[in-house]
């Protein structure tokens, strides 16, 4: 969400004639576009914040923006602990910049804002074959570890036309894939249902592939999972934050659903959609977890088997619940837990990846990697990383035309597979 932010932010910087530099020591205008779901990253910002305070002593032109979670967490506040600061702005204003820009003294936008829902702004976007799309804003679950309805609001959900109007014109520019962004996509509501909305999206001509993220399990409904099934564009992955195996736990975390219900619906998803692959969230170490508890969470990946996972340790944050809730865990503990769990997690993911050898899989081509120049990566409908070369007798113009490819599975390994083309 913070990336397509940041595309919607350039995109109207653009419009105001400025251009995106690397360098920040030569930039006229600098935001920073800040999360403050985990502790470390909004010790990150405050530390970068002070970088630029030393640049705008040397260059008092220069002007020094905020936004994200921190931006509306903290409002005026941020101008306090720093006066080189020009503006703030939430998530919800982004709209705002082009007056915040003009202020001649600071600002914070950082108000609910219900024209976030119907304000279509542009997006720079640096990839021309994938697109981010928002199709709600905000979260009602109030999950007690959370911070994300204090930053990011109550849920609102764009109309269903003003996001088909998006898809179709990224469809006429070329893009292949779009993933659908929202806290909990499950609970969109403009003037259709999610079901309905993915229904509605599978047959715009252009696009082929759909991805959505994230899902509350709570919402997670048979007609998703029939529209999953039955809309040939919806990716085979699913996002499904499981946060613990233990329902103990899951009731303190205020997440309104079961492991027994978690499980019923894993395996019902599985029972429809054979080759579908998930991946969750875990949290480490929450207040009043027990070791109990804790071998719950290692017996739930063991029986679920989710193709990844993304697990951290419990952060304290400012407003929620579970910051005042006795029995917090030792940091030593946390870490040994979080530890044993992604060791559980990397043996089923690599025996998952291993089963994959010899299969042929379509590839969306992202490009050249990264880390190895010789080699291109793309992407499977389920998530996979896929890391291949590119035939010889392909030249480089013509391959950074490719899009779509068939390869060939030769090694399954921890976090990404390797693979040959296959021709004809």
């Amino acid at each position: 969400m913070n990336s397509h932010d940041t595309e919607k932010i350039a995109g109207i910087l653009k419009g105001q004639g400025y251009d995106l530099i690397a360098d920040p020591e030569s930039a006229d205008l600098i935001i920073l576009n800040t999360c403050s779901i985990r502790e470390k990253a909004q010790h990150k910002f405050y530390s970068y914040l002070g970088y630029l305070a030393r640049l705008k002593k040397k260059r008092p032109s220069l002007k020094i923006g905020v936004t994200g979670c921190i931006a509306q967490q903290e409002g005026n506040r941020i101008h306090k602990v720093n006066q080189y600061m020009d503006f703030s702005f939430g998530s919800q204003n982004v709209m705002k910049l082009t007056t915040l820009l003009n202020s001649d003294s600071f600002q914070a936008a950082i108000e609910e804002n219900d024209l976030i829902t119907t304000t279509d702004l542009p997006a720079d976007r640096d990839n021309g074959i994938r697109a981010l799309v928002s199709i709600m804003y905000g979260c009602n679950n109030f999950c007690s570890y959370c911070v994300v309805p204090f930053t990011r609001g109550r849920e609102k959900s764009r109309p269903y036309e003003n996001i088909l109007k998006e898809v179709e014109s990224l469809a006429n520019n070329g893009y292949k894939e779009i993933t659908l962004l929202g806290q909990n996509v499950n609970s969109y509501n403009g003037k259709c249902s999610f079901p309905q909305l993915l229904r509605f999206i599978g047959k715009v001509d252009g696009i082929k592939r759909v991805r959505f993220i994230t899902s509350h399990p709570k919402d997670f409904t048979v007609e998703l999972m029939l529209a999953m099934k039955e809309v040939e564009k919806v990716c085979r992955h699913v996002h499904l934050p499981l946060q613990s195996g233990s329902t103990r736990v899951l009731d303190l975390m205020n997440r309104r659903y079961n492991y027994e219900t978690y499980l019923e619906k894993v395996k019902k998803l599985k029972s429809m959609i054979p080759d579908i692959a998930i991946t969750t969230d875990i949290i480490a170490g929450f207040p009043g977890e027990m070791g109990e508890d804790h071998a719950l969470t290692i017996k739930a990946l063991n029986e679920i088997e989710f193709d990844g996972i993304f697990a951290f340790k419990y952060s304290k944050r400012p407003g929620t619940k579970a910051t005042l809730m006795d029995n917090q865990v030792d940091e030593g503990v946390k870490s040994e837990r979080l530890q044993e769990i992604l060791q559980c997690q990397d043996i089923i993911t690599e025996r998952k990846n291993k089963a994959l050898e010899d299969h042929i899989i379509e590839v969306l081509v992202d490009g050249r990697s990264e880390t190895d120049p010789n080699q291109w990566v793309g992407r499977s409908s389920t998530n996979k990383i896929i890391n291949f070369m590119m035939p010889d007798d392909i030249p480089e113009n013509e391959a950074k035309c490719i899009q779509f490819l068939n390869v060939r599975i030769v090694k399954g390994m921890r976090h990404s597979l390797e693979g040959e083309v296959v021709r004809g």
